[in-house]
């Protein structure tokens, strides 16, 4: 399932609003890097998170989480890694989480989703 510009907005907003409500900070959004692209970086704390966002229209076929890949996850790894060390926060608390959206359900928050 390809989703459109507006769903994949709409989906990251919507998670961005989430965990802002939940005490979080934007760091920033849609980071580029040679490595792939972090959709959101947060702050919780003294923690810096590096968000994945998926969106399903339903649990049919696994879901949103079934949709990130270990492929997806080394990218991420890989992105996180080159954005600490170029904002020279290298040695902060850090982790990779998830925020999945599957239809009209409320967001589901996964931390440290790399174990």
């Amino acid at each position: 399932m390809k989703l459109t510009h507006e769903q994949g907005a709409a989906s990251e907003q919507a998670a961005l609003d989430y965990l802002l409500a939940a005490g979080c900070t934007l760091l920033a959004r849609n980071w580029h890097c040679p490595f792939g692209e972090i959709d959101l970086i947060m702050q919780s704390g003294d923690t810096v998170l590096f968000v994945e966002v998926r969106y399903r229209r339903s649990s049919r076929f696994g879901g949103a989480a079934y949709s990130i890949t270990p492929a997806k996850l080394a990218k991420l790894h890989k992105s996180a890694e080159h954005y600490l060390q170029q904002k020279r926060l290298a040695g902060r608390p850090c982790r990779i989480d998830a925020v999945l959206l599957e239809g009209r359900a409320a967001p589901v928050w996964l931390h440290n989703i790399t174990g």
